[in-house]
């Protein structure tokens, strides 16, 4: 079922008493999570195991159909993999090629000419553009490689700088329209998106740098690691690695790595799909949609496409040109798709736990709670969205539910406190993402950590987000 209909159908039920399968519903929910944080903490179970075990306790203690139950964490996983799976195919074969030409090397020597005093704020910044247009997962799997070779070059902690780069790409994800989320609730609410982007960027800013270079800190005393990791495999051959390079003066045997690729064309490949979203973001202002060109534009921009075309220019800019056979660059996409398969499988049965979750009932309990409190629209569409995120994982059904349950109550709002409106909802779809959030995987995964790292790092920071997203929004909305 698209997320737009299970949220239609759950704030058509907002209203309903309070039933016992309400209550029950929370309930299971909550032991569904001590479960699978159980069989990975303490029994030491594969994430992958764990989360499915999960989310069939869940399932047949929300009352949902034994023939059903199966059925919907199907479809919860094949929801994630057929779209953030492929995503992080491609972009692994992208960070592959990007790594051992040595691409990744012309981005981190640039980095690192401030020194290292002001790398977090760099990082940062690269991620804050990155993320514009990009959906989260996409801006991350592009990043990894330059994240993971910064820190070894560096020798700074893998927290210093991966947690500014990740708060970038998330605090962009939530608050920032073309993303997923931000669009539905403007949507939902009628609000402006110009209105709605000049006050998200207003509030991002802000909250990417205390949640970023400012916590940065802080996560790295927490989480003392350093670049080895599950992640560290899409990079641990890149780089000025012995043997990656003919010595100069040498000659390189066939299908060796001869040259780097130049900055620019570095730049040009890793910002392809960047570009192509931006497009076709440009053409949705400035284009009208009967333009004989305007599907194309549509097309290209897809996450998928975008990314594929990007892997196609990289097989020339960080294959051929810089001295790889095809058959050495047949290896090498292959060797990429190595390392992922776990956490691809993860970061699947996060989204079955999820799916599960939502078709038991606990975004309606959630809802009908949400409902009974008294709260300004702005308050309500956060507290809303903290919960519904909360309970699924999901901080596109945490907008999507949220905006529709406050959307009777903004009607007369006027458009600026319209689009407070919508960012309050974005920065509670953010609060504290844990083990059915499929990103909670695929950044533990990607770094190597364990569960209470994960938590300790990622889950704060997006919960810093989350606060301080609200803090400003109420700031904004005692001036406008």
């Amino acid at each position: 079922m698209p997320t737009t209909l299970l949220a239609a159908d759950t704030i058509g039920k907002l209203h309903e008493p309070w039933s016992g399968h309400d209550t029950r519903a929370l309930v299971v929910a909550v032991l569904g999570i001590a479960v699978v944080v159980l069989l990975i903490v303490r029994m030491k179970m594969h994430g992958f195991l764990a989360l499915t075990i999960g989310s069939l306790v869940v399932g047949i203690g929300t009352g949902i159909g034994l023939g059903e139950v199966a059925q919907s964490f199907e479809k919860g996983v094949g929801d994630v993999l057929g779209s953030v799976g492929v995503l992080i195919a491609l972009g692994a074969m992208l960070g592959k090629l990007l790594a051992d030409s040595g691409g990744a090397d012309e981005i981190v020597d640039r980095i690192l000419i401030g020194g290292r005093r002001g790398l977090p704020w760099r990082v940062a910044l690269i991620a804050f553009i990155i993320g514009i247009p990009m959906f989260f997962e996409i801006g991350l799997v592009l990043l990894i490689p330059v994240i993971m070779l910064t820190i070894r070059r560096s020798g700074r902690p893998a927290m210093y700088l991966a947690i500014p780069a990740l708060a970038g790409l998330s605090v962009l994800h939530g608050f920032i329209p073309p993303h997923p989320g931000p669009l539905v609730a403007i949507a939902n609410l009628h609000a402006n998106v110009g209105i709605t982007l000049a006050l998200g960027l207003v509030i991002a800013v802000p909250t990417v740098i205390v949640a970023g270079p400012l916590f940065a800190g802080v996560a790295a005393r927490w989480v003392p690691i350093g670049a080895l990791g599950a992640g560290g495999n899409l990079v641990a051959s890149g780089g000025d690695s012995p043997g990656t390079t003919a010595p100069e003066g040498a000659t390189a045997a066939p299908g060796e790595r001869v040259r780097r690729p130049s900055f620019t064309w570095t730049l040009v490949t890793i910002l392809a799909p960047v570009v192509l979203m931006l497009v076709r973001a440009a053409a949705d202002v400035w284009m009208s949609k009967s333009a004989w060109i305007y599907p194309f534009l549509q097309f290209i921009e897809e996450p998928m496409v975008a990314l594929l075309i990007a892997v196609l220019l990289a097989m020339a800019t960080f294959g051929t040109r810089v001295g790889f056979t095809p058959i050495t660059l047949a290896t090498k996409l292959g060797e990429s798709l190595t390392p992922i398969v776990s956490a691809t499988m993860i970061v699947g049965a996060g989204g079955g736990f999820k799916q599960v979750l939502v078709d038991g009932g606990v975004g309606t309990a959630i809802g009908k709670a949400a409902v009974a409190v008294s709260l300004s629209a702005l308050l309500l569409g956060w507290f809303v969205a903290v919960l519904v995120r909360l309970a699924t994982g999901s901080a596109t059904v945490a907008t999507v539910t949220a905006s529709g349950i406050v959307a009777p109550f903004a009607a007369d709002l006027p458009p600026a406190q319209l689009a407070l409106v919508v960012l309050a909802i974005g920065a509670g779809s953010l609060f504290f993402s844990h083990v059915n959030d499929a990103g909670f995987w695929l950044v533990k995964e990607y770094f190597g950590m364990t569960i209470g790292q994960t938590v300790k790092s990622w889950s704060v920071m997006e919960t810093i987000i989350s606060v301080l997203g609200l803090a400003l929004t109420l700031l904004l909305s005692a001036f406008l």
